[in-house]
């Protein structure tokens, strides 16, 4: 198992020296090539961090609108309108045609 790790960590301690070790390159990027490499990764960051955003706050959101609702509901208990509480509107449906 040891061996194992020293192996890992001299593989990862060269991988780190070469990409750290700079390098003479030989590439020109014009400005419209980069100014569009830039909106691309531009999107890109901003639609993983909107993605992890909206997941992480899923669950607040869930609970908070438990939250309201089981308070909306308290009240209109404790007010004397069970039919409310239990979701009943005693609204009626007119399916009757227009005249």
């Amino acid at each position: 198992m040891r061996s194992v790790f020293r192996t890992f960590q001299r593989l990862l301690t060269a991988t780190l020296i070469l990409a750290l070790t700079p390098a003479l390159a030989l590439a020109y990027v014009g400005p419209g090539a980069g100014i569009s490499m830039l909106g691309a990764l531009w999107g890109l960051i901003v639609g993983v961090v909107m993605a992890l955003g909206v997941i992480l706050f899923w669950p607040i959101r869930m609970m908070i609108r438990k939250m309201k609702g089981n308070k909306a509901n308290a009240e209109e208990a404790a007010a004397g309108a069970p039919d409310a509480a239990a979701g009943n509107d005693n609204k009626t449906a007119d399916n009757s045609p227009a005249s």
